[in-house]
């Protein structure tokens, strides 16, 4: 019997496996991707939380530097110093334009001294390839499109490496790092990054292997989840959303990625980084004069974690009352109350602060949450 598709949304090569496990389908930047499996998004969550998930995140964009000037194109399209990066090694940063709003966040790995692969977000990618394509003219570089070449599962929970571990010619690579290695006989790129605050790895191969490893390791134990619990488990390790918590309008320094942002680097959008880093040290957030404006014309905020005082969820765009917006929310499976991200301004981002946030007209009371909601057991 033919699986029915749809004529308008892209495919990822586990498609049938998605349709056969019974999984609820939606449109996701274009992509038909289970959000989730019939047992629910609670139990692939905690699936992932106490044992083992695998996700099928195929819609993922990738693009390869190569060549002589590959290092000295990243450094100037990436808010971190590229030339930290070890062969073998990863990094997350940023890409800003010349305002420093946040066009994406990306993983960029090294695979040899002049090559490197950069995972872009599913709805970015198309921007991002064509923003590294009109920069690259001054390096001497090639810019390659490879979102066509590449599957992408995340194994991820206690026993994710483990798992995958069983399958592989060598011993994985460690957190931060990637490396090739054989797994059931395919030949994968083992990366031990993830996004959901678990331990784990992330596997790109090609299209024609990836429904063969899908079926061994779930044979081995891991349980599939969708989209649903991605979304949750990356909310309780208050990972960022591109298109939530990170937009063109807000800059790296509000959204709490100071960090990941090296300015003596050079980077597109970098002195407006620098300026807004200055700004916010320089903000005296106890003080009532009336709020002053970012660089990028925003009063100062924070983005902060929170989690409701009683029954309800807050969702993206609910407005925080005295100021702010949320721009993420679920209900965290773990803590069993209504959790979520929200740019408030900076004198309320304290860690106990109270708020107050409007859903769907009514007020609920909350409070600003430690970082992550739930950490990874020892």
């Amino acid at each position: 019997m033919a699986i029915p598709t749809s004529s308008s949304l892209k495919h990822t090569p586990l498609y049938e496996r998605h349709v056969a496990a019974g999984a609820k389908l939606v449109d996701f930047a274009g992509w038909e991707m289970p959000v989730q499996y019939p047992a629910g998004v609670r139990t692939e969550h905690m699936a992932v939380r106490e044992r083992c998930g695998i996700f099928d995140v195929s819609h993922m964009g990738e693009i390869e530097t190569v060549g002589p000037g590959a290092e000295a194109l990243l450094q100037r399209l990436l808010s971190n110093d590229v030339s930290k990066i070890a062969i073998g090694g990863s990094q997350y940063s940023v890409l800003c334009d010349e305002r420093g709003g946040v066009l994406d966040d990306l993983f960029t790995y090294r695979l040899e001294s002049d090559r490197y692969l950069t995972v872009t977000n599913a709805s970015n990618h198309e921007r991002d390839l064509a923003w590294f394509r009109s920069h690259a003219g001054d390096f001497d570089v090639k810019v390659h499109d490879r979102i066509d070449a590449y599957a992408m599962l995340a194994v991820q929970g206690p026993l994710a490496r483990e798992i995958v571990q069983a399958v592989s010619d060598a011993p994985l690579p460690s957190r931060m790092t990637a490396s090739m290695r054989r797994l059931s006989g395919a030949e994968v790129l083992v990366c031990g990054t993830g996004y959901t605050g678990e331990d784990g790895v992330e596997l790109l191969l090609t299209l024609e292997d990836a429904p063969a490893l899908w079926d061994e390791l779930c044979h081995r134990g891991a349980t599939p989840a969708g989209l649903g619990a991605r979304d949750t488990l990356r909310l309780e390790a208050c990972f960022h959303l591109y298109g939530n918590d990170l937009s063109l309008e807000r800059n790296p320094i509000e959204a709490g990625l100071a960090w990941c942002c090296r300015e003596d680097t050079g980077f597109i959008g970098s002195e407006a980084v620098r300026a807004a880093r200055a700004f916010f040290s320089s903000t005296v957030t106890s003080s009532p004069a009336p709020p002053v404006k970012s660089p990028a014309g925003q009063s100062p905020e924070r983005l902060v974690a929170f989690v409701l005082d009683g029954p309800g969820i807050a969702r993206q765009g609910n407005p925080v009352i005295d100021g702010g917006v949320v721009t993420s929310g679920t209900l965290s499976p773990c803590l069993d109350a209504g959790i979520g991200l929200a740019y408030v301004p900076a004198a309320h981002a304290a860690v106990g602060t109270p708020l107050q946030i409007d859903v769907r007209g009514r007020v609920r009371d909350a409070k600003v949450h430690a970082k992550p909601f739930v950490a990874k057991k020892a």
